[in-house]
């Protein structure tokens, strides 16, 4: 789903903000490494004001992604395919992530336990990840490639559904759905949902622990919102109502943001809220993320549906960046733990630095190397298909 949709109706907008969302996914792990939240490596400073924007994004980040993936989904379903949905879900999404699993994230464990106080090498190290025990007791883990065990697992399970609302009468039922939401102001109503389903619970999952298992809160926004995302594409109503009312989803999105900030970001994290207080703060939350959401649309729809080289180049290199920048970031960031440089100096070092490793690794082995384009999530090129090697042979 990473991986870029073709269609006849294809959707620039959608791809545009694909890449937004995973851009700005490297600075904010970049921003990980200086704040309190718990992360994998932490800077000698730690940085209150850097939390400031980083509260904002969080907002929205990640159910842009799940929006955006499902999108895909619909392209996806759509295409003529010469092998099985799952088989192109397995090679598309299970083996980057397996790959991801056991060549891109030891590195970054590795150098969390050093930082622990563990000496041994590299190699030392990493004959503990085949003991098979989780993190972070173990050193098996999938850290942050975790989206691609949710979206592998989301897309096989809404698979029936989907295809349901490809059909008549489902066509029929996702038209009637649409058009309850198309009414004035009803575009918003999605954003209770999501808050009744964390109210519900979020008691039992307090934390988003990105291990499937016991992730139910999560599950319950991220599948929403991946259902969300198919639903935008699958009736052009639905954008068109959410390009239309798109200063109206600024303007709510404002003034949440703004009231978060005062009452809640910047005195303290709502960590330690109770009862009503609790649950406005959670409404306002869910309110804020979601005209977030509507705003991005809204506005990607009406300025962005257009393509150039720019995007289509990002559009392939994305996958690959999302697969490595944390594992750079943290290589990166570990030798300046204890460097006396100011944060923003720092930020801008690693970040920065993080862009153009990726960059370099991409264009060079990755985008380049047959046998590891599949690892990153990419198809084969034309000249490496079988069809066009027997050509070759032949000829």
């Amino acid at each position: 789903m990473l991986a870029p949709t073709t269609s006849p109706q294809r959707r620039y907008d959608l791809d545009w903000l694909r890449v937004l969302a995973f851009g700005l996914l490297i600075f904010f792990h970049t921003g990980m490494f200086f704040v309190e939240w718990e992360w994998h490596i932490k800077n000698n400073v730690i940085s209150e004001p850097m939390e400031w924007p980083m509260r904002f994004v969080s907002q929205w980040r990640m159910p842009l992604l799940f929006m955006i993936s499902g999108a895909a989904l619909y392209f996806a379903l759509r295409r003529p395919r010469t092998g099985s949905f799952a088989g192109e879900r397995v090679r598309r999404i299970l083996l980057p992530l397996i790959f991801g699993m056991f060549v891109v994230v030891p590195p970054q464990i590795y150098f969390e336990r050093l930082t622990q106080g563990h000496a041994y090498g590299y190699a030392e190290f990493y004959a503990s990840v085949f003991a098979f025990e989780p993190y972070p007791a173990g050193s098996f883990s999938w850290h942050h490639l975790w989206y691609l065990a949710y979206l592998f697992v989301y897309s096989l399970v809404c698979l029936p559904l989907f295809r349901y609302w490809l059909r008549e009468p489902g066509t029929r039922q996702l038209d009637r759905i649409i058009a309850f939401f198309a009414r004035p102001g009803f575009v918003f109503l999605p954003a209770a949902w999501l808050l009744a389903g964390d109210l519900v619970l979020r008691p039992y999952f307090p934390d988003d622990t990105h291990a499937l298992v016991d992730d139910w809160a999560n599950h319950f926004k991220s599948l929403s919102l991946f259902v969300i995302g198919f639903g935008l594409v699958a009736q052009p109503a639905f954008i068109s109502v959410v390009a239309r009312q798109r200063w109206v989803s600024l303007g709510v999105g404002l003034c949440t943001v703004a009231v978060l900030y005062a009452r809640y970001w910047l005195a303290d994290w709502p960590g330690g809220l109770q009862g009503g207080e609790l649950t406005l703060y959670r409404a306002l939350a869910f309110l804020n993320g979601w005209s977030w959401l509507l705003t991005l649309l809204g506005f990607a729809r009406t300025h962005l549906n257009f393509t150039n080289p720019a995007l289509r180049y990002a559009n392939e290199a994305v996958y690959p960046f999302y697969i490595l920048h944390q594992t750079v970031i943290i290589v990166l960031a570990y030798p300046m733990i204890d460097w006396t440089m100011p944060v923003g100096v720092k930020f801008l070092l690693i970040s920065l630095g993080t862009f153009g490793v990726c960059w370099l690794l991409y264009e060079g082995p990755i985008r380049r190397v047959a046998f590891l384009r599949p690892l990153f999530g990419l198809k084969a090129r034309k000249d490496d298909r079988p069809e066009a090697m027997r050509q070759r042979l032949a000829a």
